[in-house]
């Protein structure tokens, strides 16, 4: 698996892991399709714009700031360890030897 694909499965299990009310939102009393938060939910509570965010989780992205993977694996609450791995997933050739 490529680090792109690896990413978007990454960022998807981290989504999935959150549910809406840990987070503060108040689920919509019709039945969701994904288990954890949607896509718009986590670019909202991370302040990202939700096509950039789907870029990325799709691996279309060529450049992520710093800025925007700290929203999101705090949103996510990531541990150091996941943010690190987050971070190196992201920019496979700049944590490269």
């Amino acid at each position: 698996m490529d680090a792109q694909s690896e990413l978007g499965e990454f960022l998807k299990s981290r989504r999935a892991a959150l549910r809406p009310e840990e987070v503060g939102i108040t689920p919509h009393p019709s039945r969701r399709r994904v288990t954890g938060l949607r896509r718009e939910e986590l670019a909202m509570l991370a302040n990202v714009s939700i096509t950039h965010y789907t870029r990325l989780e799709q691996g279309r992205s060529t450049s992520v700031s710093d800025g925007l993977l700290k929203a999101i694996a705090r949103t996510l609450r990531l541990t150091d360890d996941e943010t690190v791995h987050l971070t190196d997933l992201a920019r496979p050739a700049a944590s490269s030897p």
